[in-house]
């Protein structure tokens, strides 16, 4: 799967510029979907607005991690991997017994969006299994994503070129794409913009980038981690609204 946002979309943490000629082999949105064509001719590929768009492949798809796609009321989900509790989720949305993860993944995001009083980590925290997606709200310009705790689905994001946040489980796009300016998304964490990158077990804790540097002293990886030792206020939620605008904010440092 692949994902590309304009930075007033996505706005990709800062961090992931700084290793060593992060940004000097990117590419811009435009560069991205022709090497996306290039080496997934047979990609489903969903064009957006201002050069934004999704794509997925089955290319080298395992078995166990399949890809899906649904577009339900102008949300898109891209979601790889499988839910353990499937039934369980299908129930308590209401859907039916045909409903894929990623249409379970949009009824709970719609749910969070229109009526529920109940936080977003709390939602993500009931989905259990292996997995990881992708999911943009067209109408609302809502970008979501998240990882499940292990890390068992390999889901990447990079800066572009252009400021873009790119987002893959192809780590060869993702290099293509982004050089060097890349990290692992971290297990266990949703990244919703204008909220930022929270842990749904730790909501409560920084989400902290931590640099790696080589013998030299150059700024070689970045990757992301909870902090459990600094712990973040507590924000009232009262009602839907709240949910998305008020959940707790991480700024990366």
């Amino acid at each position: 799967m692949l994902a590309v946002f304009e930075k007033g979309i996505g706005k990709p943490p800062e961090e992931l510029s700084l290793p060593s000629m992060g940004l000097q082999n990117s590419k811009t949105r435009q560069e991205i979907a022709e090497t996306l064509r290039v080496a997934w001719p047979e990609a489903n590929m969903y064009s957006l607005s201002n050069g934004n768009f999704l794509a997925l492949s089955h290319e080298d798809e395992s078995p166990t991690h399949p890809r899906s796609i649904v577009v339900v009321d102008d949300v898109f989900c891209i979601f790889v991997g499988t839910l353990e509790n499937i039934c369980d989720l299908r129930r308590h949305y209401g859907l039916s017994r045909q409903a894929t993860e990623a249409m379970v993944v949009v009824e709970a995001y719609k749910v969070l969006r229109d009526r529920a009083p109940y936080p977003p980590d709390q939602v993500i925290r009931d989905l259990e299994g292996k997995f990881a997606f992708i999911l943009f709200d067209a109408k609302g310009g809502t970008l979501f994503t998240a990882r499940d705790r292990d890390g068992s689905i390999n889901l990447q994001w990079g800066m572009a070129g252009d400021g873009s946040l790119v987002c893959s489980d192809n780590p060869k796009i993702i290099t293509e794409a982004c050089g060097k300016a890349c990290a692992p998304f971290p297990p266990g964490c949703i990244f919703m913009n204008g909220s930022g990158l929270m842990s749904f077990d730790h909501p409560l804790h920084k989400v902290r980038a931590i640099a790696r540097e080589d013998d030299d002293g150059s700024i070689s990886a970045i990757i992301f981690q909870v902090d459990l030792l600094t712990r973040l206020p507590s924000i009232p939620r009262t009602g839907s609204a709240a949910n998305w605008a008020d959940a707790a904010v991480v700024n990366e440092e």
